[in-house]
């Protein structure tokens, strides 16, 4: 595991793009502060880049470095969530431009996976995850269902034996600063 981290950190700080496993689904993933990686995300999923991406942090600190105002309500859903939990903020702040969506707000989950957490926390920056798929074509949920038009855009592709997410899509809560809450995916 430890060199699969290190050959990713490799491909992230270069600019590249990567297809690995994620808390959940097999994801492609990116330096979400960098807007030409992002770009590529977009390219590769062709996908319109007018929609948000989901972006990893790995802890308190990171979270608080990419969201202006983090509300209470969200530290206790990451400190009681059982599953992974992705919760839309509003104020997205140090990210790439085309990874916030129009309205300022930024998707972000922190991984608590082994993998993802290492992954996430040793590059010291947070990671685009979006699920391994052309956009409108159903989510993968092993690597064998990812599309061959996937796997050969990425520039580095982590060990399949490693697969072990649980297979779904997030939790996507959205908070807004008024207090509002409105689950999206359960």
């Amino acid at each position: 595991m430890k060199s699969e981290i290190q050959k990713c950190i490799e491909v992230l700080k270069a600019g590249g793009i990567i297809l690995y496993p994620t808390d959940t689904v097999w994801g492609i993933g990116c330096d979400a502060t960098n807007e030409k990686a992002v770009q590529k995300v977009f390219e590769i999923k062709q996908r319109d880049d007018t929609k948000s991406l989901i972006v990893l942090v790995a802890n308190d600190a990171m979270l608080n470095n990419h969201v202006k105002d983090v509300p209470e309500l969200a530290w206790d859903l990451i400190d009681i969530s059982i599953s992974p939990t992705t919760i839309i903020y509003d104020g997205a702040k140090n990210l790439a431009k085309n990874v916030i969506a129009q309205n300022g707000s930024i998707a972000i989950r922190m991984v608590k996976d082994n993998f993802c957490h290492q992954l996430v926390y040793n590059y010291r920056k947070p990671i685009v995850s979006t699920s391994a798929n052309i956009s409108k074509f159903p989510t993968p949920l092993t690597f064998d269902q990812i599309p061959s038009s996937i796997k050969d855009k990425v520039d580095h592709i982590v060990n399949p034996n490693l697969e072990y997410g649980n297979q779904k899509p997030s939790s996507l809560i959205q908070l807004g600063l008024n207090g509002s809450v409105k689950i999206l995916r359960k």
